[in-house]
């Protein structure tokens, strides 16, 4: 067979197999690690209830845990931190091949984005999405800054925890999307001051709960 055939059949292979690769990264069984705000009370966040219906409905296999810890009005959501990680490494002890999406609010988002660099190895490759919306540790400039739109508008602000923070860890940036209302003053200390009538707003906006649904759904299926 001549050379230039068989460099064009081995390509042709490589991208067959890819394409293989990339079908089998679909989740069949799937974990929402969903980390509630301040002041909601244990159990589901308001934040994500409508675009969380959505994905389970239009993606097969999912589940809800909902993160333990107090979201109380001290701030230290360390335990939530914990819980976020013990859930994962206990499930993927008995479940290797579970998948993971993370998603927090305000001091959730807080508690999700200082689980991350804890979460490497086989728990890094099992999260497949993070979704944060007020993220009190936003970084200015990430490229996974988006603002309630989809837009840019907030890609380059500061929340109100970034000093201290390590933020989003650079390895994590792909899986990520960090939503800041324009205005919300956790998230967004440039244009609003505290937790404001921007920052109770997610859960009614309905460009931030279809934004969410349509990245976990990309993640959770493998194509984006």
């Amino acid at each position: 067979m001549a050379p230039t055939m068989t460099i064009i059949l081995s390509a042709l292979a490589a991208s067959a197999s890819a394409g293989v690769i990339e079908r089998a990264a679909a989740c069949s069984s799937y974990t929402i690690i969903d980390t509630r705000g301040t002041g909601e009370l244990q159990g589901p966040s308001a934040g994500f209830q409508t675009m969380n219906s959505n994905i389970r409905s239009a993606v097969p296999g999912g589940k809800e845990y909902d993160t333990v810890y107090a979201a109380d009005a001290s701030q230290d959501s360390t335990a939530g931190t914990t819980d976020i990680v013990n859930h994962i490494h206990s499930v993927l002890a008995t479940s290797p091949n579970e998948c993971f999406i993370l998603e927090g609010y305000s001091q959730g988002a807080a508690a999700t984005v200082n689980a991350l660099p804890k979460l490497t190895g086989a728990s890094f490759t099992a999260v497949k999405g993070v979704f944060l919306i007020g993220d009190p540790e936003r970084k200015a400039g990430l490229a996974c800054n988006v603002d309630q739109n989809g837009g840019t508008t907030t890609k380059n602000v500061n929340g109100l925890e970034t000093f201290g923070s390590g933020g989003i860890p650079s390895n994590w940036v792909s899986k990520t999307l960090d939503v800041c209302n324009y205005g919300d003053g956790v998230c967004d200390t440039t244009h609003g001051y505290g937790i404001d009538e921007q920052h109770l707003a997610y859960p009614t906006l309905t460009s931030v709960q279809t934004l969410g649904t349509t990245f976990v759904e990309g993640k959770l299926k493998g194509t984006s």
